[in-house]
């Protein structure tokens, strides 16, 4: 899935290359005076004060290894990236110089400590980036700056030209070099590839072409000092290595701006940076881009006019930025030229508060004016939602926050780099969620509303008559039942849905505090690693993908701060479903060494994680792990041992609840005998329900509960908690539609029916009340960044959640 989310729109943004070259000049600013954002406009002159000594800069020559001659009429770039604006947005292309027909060198000055960012590309008639040695393009190489210096590449492959040469990998650990304790999801670059560490500082880089590579490991955080040396690999070997790195002391940076004459007053400025914190998600997002504006964080306006943001910042951190009205692309600060400002601050180790003291030549770019968008809004918007907006210029880019102008109305002026545009489209979305919580115009896979750039300021006035999966507040009509409340050990949950994107994070605390207000008692959430090649296994943390272990954490500390329990059932993101991935995988035993290597790797990563953010479960298993369970006829003959080794390695690293994820019915006579010593299981439950009726589905419930759970709980003598998860469909207690389908957000599988919903975990929470066996039942698929009532299994602000209200407070004894 989240292939298809990145690369669906790779042709436009290929194109791109060719046409971000033709930026024009700019001139000076003219704003409109909007109602609700009027004003004096304050001309904020800047006081002298102390600030960063500038770099010394160095000359770094790259020198590189093609696999094959250039094709005639074709010229070798040295691609350094802008990842504030996007890797495709903004790169500098300089040309290389020819050695000979396969090696090319150029040199180019940096800053002193610069972290580069770069690619090699072939320009033709179009632009031909780099490719590694498994046939993915090259994100980005890094290369540290210390000095004058030198760093030999090698290209594998083309886009154009399939890699054949020999190739190795290099495999090792990342840890602290003052306490050898392994560092997490430090990004470990070489040879084109880049991956992040595990729990135990572990990563694998595959298929690397035999030489010697640059190998670097970099904190996103910039918490850590960057780590680079040279690493040799040769044809089929692994080349073992172990990198520590050393702590970054944090230093307080305080910034300070001045902004163009004529900037509304308190207008959302923001700092797109490079650091994680400011925005970059190290991630392939929408349209090439990597950040995301609502996680880029605000500056506080001042009294004079200007704009202040104080941070701790790592020393030494390298940090690329600047300032901004949307995210790194969209109306960030241009130069007078009409070219991106981009600045750069390498943090000095000092104890001493650093003041950055800044001023924006202007927002615009070119000689278009600026266009302001003026939007109604639907009376029934949940007063809790922001509205986005999102520009197609080539592709659906990240939507961007709009700004409030009260009763219901929004705005968002757009000043650049409209000298990059002539024709686009644009849409609107509640919570950044472009694409499921549309405007009913522009949903559903509809064009966006066009527009134009001119010479002249244009000013749009629209309204969204509806919006797409949502129809005001819906509640059940509920029926009192009498409850009979539970011990302590009761879990009345709700699970997050796991297709993770970084524009969740920011809606995250909203999503807890509804699942506070339904009395829930625990919160599960499914973080998830992403498969990025079947064979060879390359399993782990993708960002943009999946939450990063400090997302994670945040998320956890917001719902204990709750009093919500919490557990972690981690995922794998599949490229295709799970048992089509299977159908493709080898069965030789290497390829399982090295299957059990990175699911333990998996598993021990969450474990970690949720002993040290305290949570208080883990659920391991699922349908994604059947064929390697033992007696599946695919799986080692010695699966069992290595799952119990797995599990005992989990055990060492958690001490709180594992339970396993089972499947009901396939998974239950076959459950391992593994399985039976951990805490308890938890079943997904999506059985076939017969009947109409509430007390006929509760009936059919009660009969598969009596018939084939009860026996096994008996026998088992430990808690079964029901994980359960219906659409909002007509044939929703038919469960004919694969839990896969259901389980995605604006699922259009059949007729929306928010009542079938509810009444089946009406019938399925009556059955609960009355087999106290059963350890609990949590609703599963809940999507947390907003409200859809699409035919989803999620409950979130549809009446099955009204359902859920009532029986949770009465089951923990919360309500009488």
């Amino acid at each position: 899935m989240f292939f298809s989310r990145v690369f669906r729109h790779f042709p436009r943004v290929f194109l791109l290359f060719a046409l971000l070259s033709l930026v024009t000049s700019g001139c000076s600013l003219g704003l409109l005076d909007l109602p609700g954002l009027t004003g004096k406009t304050a001309t904020p002159t800047v006081p002298a004060g102390p600030t960063p000594t500038p770099q010394a800069a160095a000359a770094v020559t790259f020198s590189v290894v093609l696999p094959a001659p250039l094709p005639g009429g074709e010229t070798l770039y040295l691609s350094v990236l802008d990842e504030v604006a996007g890797l495709a947005m903004n790169p500098v292309n300089t040309p290389m110089q020819s050695m000979d027909a396969l090696h090319y060198t150029v040199t180019i000055p940096f800053s002193l400590n610069s972290v580069v960012k770069y690619r090699y590309l072939r320009q033709g008639t179009l632009p031909i980036p780099e490719d590694d040695g498994l046939g993915r393009q090259v994100r980005y190489r890094l290369f540290h700056v210390t000095g004058p210096s030198t760093t030999e590449d090698i290209v594998a492959s083309w886009a154009d030209t399939p890699f054949t040469n020999p190739s190795g990998r290099i495999l090792g650990r990342v840890l602290d070099a003052g306490t050898r304790s392994p560092l997490v999801n430090i990004l470990v670059a070489a040879g084109g590839q880049q991956t992040l560490t595990d729990a135990d500082g572990g990563f694998v880089l595959e298929s690397l072409p035999a030489g010697t590579h640059n190998l670097v490991a970099y904190a996103l955080d910039g918490s850590y000092q960057t780590f680079q040396q040279g690493a040799r690999v040769e044809d089929n070997k692994s080349t073992p290595v172990e990198l520590q790195l050393a702590a970054a002391p944090l230093v307080n940076v305080v910034f300070t701006v001045s902004v163009p004459q004529g900037t509304i007053p308190n207008s959302p400025v923001r700092l797109a940076g490079s650091l994680y914190p400011l925005g970059n998600t190290f991630g392939d997002l929408l349209g090439g881009m990597s950040g995301v504006s609502a996680r880029m964080p605000l500056l506080t306006p001042l009294p004079d006019g200007r704009y202040t943001l104080s941070l701790q910042l790592p020393a030494g951190a390298d940090v690329r930025y600047r300032y901004t009205l949307g995210d790194g692309f969209w109306n960030s600060e241009h130069n007078l030229d009409g070219s991106f400002v981009t600045r750069q601050l390498v943090v000095p180790n000092t104890q001493e508060t650093i003041q950055v003291q800044d001023a924006i030549p202007t927002w615009q770019s070119g000689p278009s004016a600026p266009i302001t968008f003026e939007l109604t809004v639907p009376e029934n918007t949940p007063v809790t939602d922001t509205i986005s907006i999102q520009f197609d210029p080539y592709a659906w880019t990240e939507p961007i926050p709009m700004w409030p102008l009260g009763n219901n109305r929004w705005v968002y002026i757009l000043y650049s780099p409209l000298n990059m545009l002539g024709s686009f489209e644009y849409r609107f979305c509640r919570n950044d969620q472009c694409g499921l919580a549309d405007d009913i115009q522009t949903g559903s896979g509809q064009l966006g509303r066009p527009v134009a750039t001119s010479l002249t300021p244009q000013d749009l006035q629209d309204q969204v008559a509806g919006w797409s999966w949502f129809n005001g507040s819906q509640t059940a009509s509920l029926v009192g039942y009498p409850v009979t409340a539970r011990s302590a050990g009761f879990w009345a949950g709700v699970e997050f849905l796991p297709d993770y994107d970084p524009s969740w994070q920011p809606w995250m605390a909203a999503a807890i505090q509804n699942v506070q207000s339904l009395y829930a008692n625990w919160l599960v959430l499914t973080p998830t690693w992403t498969v990025s090649q079947a064979s060879p296994f390359l399993f782990a943390p993708l960002p943009g993908s999946d939450p990063l272990a400090v997302d994670s954490a945040d998320t956890i500390a917001r719902a204990r701060a709750a009093n919500l329990n919490v557990a972690l059932f981690p995922q794998p993101v599949l490229p295709v479903d799970a048992a089509t991935w299977w159908s493709t995988t080898p069965d030789s035993s290497a390829w399982w060494d090295a299957w059990f290597a990175r699911t333990q790797a998996f598993a021990r990563y969450h474990a970690r994680l949720a002993k040290s953010s305290g949570a208080q479960a883990l659920i391991l298993g699922g349908e994604w792990v059947l064929p390697a369970l033992p007696g599946t006829g695919r799986a080692p003959v010695d699966a069992e041992a290595r799952w119990r080794s797995l599990l005992a390695e989990v055990r060492q690293d958690f001490d709180g609840t594992i339970l396993w994820a089972a499947s009901y019915p396939s998974d239950l006579a076959a459950l391992p005998g593994f399985a039976r010593d951990l805490d308890g299981i938890y079943l997904l439950w999506y059985a076939p329900l017969t009947g109409t009726s509430v007390d006929e589905l509760k009936a059919s419930a009660g009969q598969r509960l009596d018939a084939d759970i009860q026996p096994f709980q008996a026998a088992l003598q430990k808690p079964v908690i029901l994980a359960v998860a219906y659409p909002s469909l007509d044939s929703a207690a038919g469960a004919s539609v694969p839990v896969q389908t259901i389980l995605q957000p604006g699922n259009p599988a059949g007729g929306v029916n928010l009542q079938a919903q509810a009444d089946i975990y009406q019938a399925l929470l009556l059955a609960v009340n009355e087999r106290s066996w059963l350890g609990g039942l949590v609703s599963r698929g809940y999507y947390p960044p907003a409200v859809l009532q699409d035919a989803s299994a999620s409950v979130h602000g549809k009446p099955a959640a009204d359902v859920l209200w009532y029986w949770f407070g009465r089951f923990l004894g919360l309500v009488p």
